[in-house]
Order: structure tokens, then C-alpha cells, then sequence
């Protein structure tokens, strides 16, 4: 990443409100009045929501860009990105809105349980279920022999 960014780690356990709001702990809020980006997207092919710092958004688009991939398949990419995304805040109490229809798509119910994990440069916004598979998937990765899972 050519951008200096965040780094997320960890994971913590929360509940959903009524309204589809989950608490961000501190380590994970932005600084105060900069929003976030969320994404629907996969890890390991499980639904998440994605959780960006702007500038880690943006970064994307710089990726995109410099693939080596033809011009056509990077604006196709760059539209995919944008239509899976949303701008949003992080209010004074350290709560997230998660917009309904996202949180269905994942399988978040409101009063549900929620998990948030650091994933280095974002976070994660998933079910505990979804989280245990990444987790397995996580440690069943190849990791080169460098020996660090």
C-alpha cells in the first residue's frame, strides 16, 4: 500500500442494536470527523462488510490502476468497487450503521451477536459464524514456509 495506513488487528465480540448499529472499539475509530468507507465483499469467499479508512479506499483505485490488466477490465473493476461501497460515520458514541439491507445480505440480524476483526489495513463486520471460517481458513493458508501462521 503506498498509502501510510491504519493498521486493524484483533477481533472483538459485540451486539447489533435495534437500529443495526455496532460499537467500533476505539483502536478501530478513525480519527474524530473522518468517515469510513464500508464494502460488501468476501474473505475466503464468506460475506463481510469491509471497513475502510478513506485513504485505504482511494488506494484501490491507485491498484486498479496500475494493473496489468486491460483498461476495459479496470473500469469494470473501479464500477464494481463503487457500487458495492458506501461513505459513512462513525458517531460521537463510537457506533456504526450498518445499512439493513447490507447487514441481511450477510447474514447480521438486529440484537444479534457481531464480530469485528482487523484484517491490517480494515476491518471486518461479520457474522461469529462467518468469522470462525475465515479464522480456519486463515490457519489452513500456505503461508510460503516463512512460518508465521
Amino acid at each position: 500500500m503506498s498509502v501510510s495506513a491504519k493498521v486493524y488487528e484483533s477481533d472483538y465480540d459485540y451486539k447489533m442494536d435495534p437500529k443495526y448499529r455496532v460499537s467500533v472499539p476505539v483502536a478501530f475509530r478513525p480519527d474524530e470527523g473522518d468517515a469510513v468507507r464500508l464494502q460488501v465483499s468476501k474473505e475466503h469467499e464468506e460475506k463481510v462488510i469491509k471497513v475502510f479508512t478513506l485513504e485505504a479506499f482511494e488506494d484501490k483505485f491507485r491498484q486498479i490502476q496500475e494493473a496489468n490488466i486491460p483498461q476495459g477490465n479496470k473500469i469494470k473493476l473501479a464500477g464494481a468497487l463503487r457500487m458495492t461501497s458506501k461513505e459513512v460515520s462513525i458517531n460521537a458514541q463510537g457506533k456504526l450503521t450498518i445499512p439493513k439491507d447490507w447487514a441481511d445480505k450477510i447474514g447480521l440480524k438486529a440484537d444479534g451477536s457481531v464480530k469485528l476483526a482487523g484484517r491490517d489495513s480494515y476491518f471486518i463486520v461479520c457474522t461469529e459464524d462467518t468469522f470462525t471460517r475465515i479464522s480456519e481458513a486463515d490457519l489452513n493458508m500456505d503461508d510460503g514456509g516463512l512460518g508465521v501462521l
